[in-house]
Order: C-alpha cells, then sequence, then structure tokens
C-alpha cells in the first residue's frame, strides 16, 4: 500500500498551543513538526508539499496547486479528505486586515508582533488617547480560544512586562472581550462558566456578553449590547477568535461528489465518515459534519484512527468495520497560571487542578519527545520566573492573505 499525504505547509501543527506561541511562551518548533521528520520511518508514505484545490470523482484524481501556483494531479483509490476549517467573519470578510483569527502558525507570528508591537507604541506614544487606545486589547469570541488569549494577554502585562518598561506601565493595559452569549465557555455549563467568569475579572479581563460587533477598523471596533445600543471601543489591537467556516475545497468536493454541505459548509458523511455514493471518498476532522460532533481535536484523532483502521480491514479482505462511534473524553481549556477548566461527561473541575490536568493532557498530545521535553522545561521557566523567551518577532508585515501558492510566485520561499 502506497501513501501520499498533501499538505500545504509541511508540517503537523498543534493548534490548542497556538495562543501559547502568539504570546511568547512555546516558539513554533514545540508546536509544530516536519512530516517528513514524523512519517520518516513509515516507507510507504510520500509527503507532498502542495494545496487540494479541486477533485475529479470520475477519474479519481486529486487536483492540487504547487507553491508558485503551477498544477499538479495526484490519482487515488481511497482519498482521506481532513482539510479543516478557517476563520468565519460571518459575511464580513473586510475585517481580516484588522482583525486576525489564529489558525496557523503564520496567524500566531502575525499576532506576536501586533501584541508586543502595541506595548512598544504605547512606551513611545506622547499623547495620552493615543496611549491609551494601544494599551486595548479586543477580543471577539469568548469561546476557548478567546479566553485562553485574555487570560494571557493579562498575564503579559501584569506579569511578564511589569518591570521592563522605564515610562510605561503595561499592568494598565485593558483586555476586553466581546461575545454574543450569556457567559464565557457557555458549552462548559453553567457553573463552569461562571466559574470562568469570576476569573477573568479578577484577572483584569472586562466581559462584554450579549455584545455583536458590527464593524471593525484600524482604531477599534464597533459594537452593538442587547438592547441595540452601539458603542465605539478604541483599541490597537483587535484580535477575532469567532466562527469557523468549510475551506472552498468543501465546496468544490460537494460540487464533484453532490455531497451535501451543513451551515458551515462542512460535508455530512455518513456513519463509516465516508461520503453518500462515494465508499472511496472520507472526510474526518473539522471539515466532518455528522451528528454535531464538535470541531475539536479529539474528534479528528478519534476519525482518523477508525479510518485508518476501516481501510486496513478492507485491504487486508478482514470485511467491513462497524460505524465510527465518537468517544467525549472531554474539553479543557486554559485561563491564567494556576486556573484551567475541564469540562467531562460526568467530571466538571477547575483551579489548580483543572491547570495540572491541562498541563498533563497537552503535554501528551504534543508531537515528538523533543516538543515535549521542551514545552515542559519552557512552561517550568515561564510559570516560575515570569519569563516568556519567545517574543522575536519581526518588524515585516506578515499578510496572511497572500502565501506561495499565489499564481506567479516562483518558490516557497520567494
Amino acid at each position: 500500500m502506497e501513501v501520499t499525504l498533501v499538505d500545504r505547509a509541511g508540517h503537523h501543527l498543534f493548534q490548542p498551543l497556538l495562543y501559547q506561541c502568539a504570546t511568547g511562551i512555546l516558539s513554533e518548533g514545540q508546536i509544530a513538526a516536519p512530516l517528513r521528520r514524523v512519517l520518516r520511518r513509515h516507507r510507504n508514505v510520500n509527503v507532498e508539499l502542495a494545496e487540494a484545490v479541486d477533485i475529479d470523482a470520475s477519474r479519481r484524481v486529486v487536483l492540487a496547486r504547487r507553491p508558485g501556483g503551477t498544477s499538479l494531479e495526484l490519482p487515488y483509490d481511497e482519498l482521506v479528505v481532513a482539510a479543516g476549517v478557517e476563520q468565519s467573519y460571518f459575511g464580513h470578510d473586510e475585517y481580516a486586515q484588522w482583525a486576525p483569527g489564529m489558525k496557523t502558525l503564520a496567524d500566531a507570528l502575525n499576532i506576536r508582533r501586533r501584541v508586543f508591537g502595541a506595548f512598544e507604541m504605547a512606551a513611545t506614544a506622547t499623547d495620552p488617547a493615543e496611549r491609551k487606545r494601544w494599551l486595548t486589547f479586543a477580543l471577539v469570541g469568548a469561546g476557548p480560544t478567546g479566553v485562553e488569549l485574555a487570560g494571557q494577554l493579562r498575564e503579559l502585562a501584569t506579569k511578564t512586562l511589569r518591570a521592563e518598561f522605564r515610562h510605561l506601565d503595561p499592568s494598565s493595559a485593558r483586555v476586553l472581550l466581546f461575545d454574543g452569549g450569556p457567559e464565557p465557555l457557555a458549552s462548559y455549563g453553567e457553573k463552569l462558566s461562571a466559574k470562568v467568569a469570576d476569573v477573568l475579572k479578577d484577572r483584569g479581563v472586562e466581559l462584554h456578553m450579549h455584545s455583536f460587533v458590527t464593524n471593525v477598523d484600524r482604531n477599534g471596533l464597533l459594537v452593538r449590547d442587547a438592547a441595540g445600543g452601539e458603542t465605539r471601543y478604541n483599541a490597537g489591537t483587535v484580535l477575532w477568535t469567532a466562527g469557523v467556516k468549510a475551506p472552498p475545497l468543501a465546496g468544490r468536493i460537494a460540487a464533484a461528489t453532490g455531497a451535501t454541505q451543513d451551515k458551515l459548509g462542512r460535508i455530512e458523511v455518513t456513519p463509516t465518515l465516508t461520503i453518500p455514493d462515494h465508499p472511496e471518498i472520507t472526510v474526518i476532522g473539522d471539515l466532518m459534519s455528522r451528528e454535531n460532533l464538535p470541531g475539536v481535536a479529539e474528534v479528528a484523532m478519534q476519525g482518523g484512527i477508525y479510518t485508518g483502521r476501516r481501510i486496513r480491514y478492507e485491504l487486508t479482505g478482514r470485511g467491513a468495520k462497524g460505524p465510527f462511534h465518537y468517544r467525549d473524553l472531554g474539553s479543557a481549556a486554559y485561563i491564567s497560571r494556576g486556573h484551567a477548566v475541564i469540562s467531562t461527561r460526568r467530571l466538571h473541575f477547575d483551579g489548580l487542578i483543572g491547570w495540572l490536568s491541562w498541563l498533563f493532557i497537552h503535554i501528551a498530545f504534543l508531537t515528538g519527545y523533543r516538543s515535549r521535553l521542551g514545552a515542559v522545561l519552557t512552561w517550568a521557566i515561564a510559570f516560575t520566573r515570569d519569563t516568556r523567551r519567545e517574543r522575536a518577532y519581526t518588524t515585516a508585515v506578515i499578510d496572511t492573505a497572500d502565501d506561495v501558492y499565489s499564481t506567479g510566485r516562483d518558490s516557497p520561499v520567494a
């Protein structure tokens, strides 16, 4: 059996820790591992650096684009689609230039530049209003990413940077968290959500629930409250942590196969995670729509294991494997040092126990021994000495809307 893995980035990325890369705790190499290195012992696996853009279901061919924009065709007998999702701005993609999301390493590095750069801009501002704007951070979306980023930004301002500026008080930075729901992390249950809200408030995060963003620009955002009134918030940094949607590839696969898409554009699949009438095409991970399963890492991991075993059963003549059954192991979110929440079907806990559990879970899910050991050592230094060593950023603007797959680019480093 020969396996071809097509990926546009060439590395495996552990997205749940992107926010720690963005806020200077972990390095890019600690949360991302080169695919060729990870799969080096599997001699039947070939890695292709390309972006899948369409399929020809009748010919059983994946149509891909190489860096630089040239085309590539890859035939298949079995196709597994695990392309993930991208940031959704709910029909307002123009917000993206002012309020970046966080799905890739480029996004994390872009946010790192904006966050640490905001403190530098505030330090040299002579106008009090300008300084206040640079020290205001607004986050749109109070799910796990928004909550984790909000907690880290306040921790950064009150601990890491507190003694590093001579003419600026970093702890005066405001962190505003907006969400249309009643509580942060509402999916974790009313009790845990209330505790999360209390911890965030204690850390200095300003919660604005039942709030809907109606505009974002260079200088901040406009927000409508539950009563219908609109308020302008001047903010030097706006980060978008709300909503996802399927990438264009999902629509093209649906068009080629007749598959149905849900309201987020994800592809609806059968109990075996295949597309109806196309048992040779499997969809897993965030791009899969099946029985309202959440778009979390555990669903993707279990789906990947199941699919690998199902295909192996079929190829070795062991018969068809039964339907996919997801085992819900719960969710975890980091709030600040010493505080995290864990929500499972039977257990719900927070505080120090939740934090230690969060550390153990994320160490286990990192790829490779070096990444795990590196993360442990980095966390030990960061949490005991209030320091973040991965704060380097480039002053060149990282344009996440333009990359090496755009037509006319010559190479991955052009």
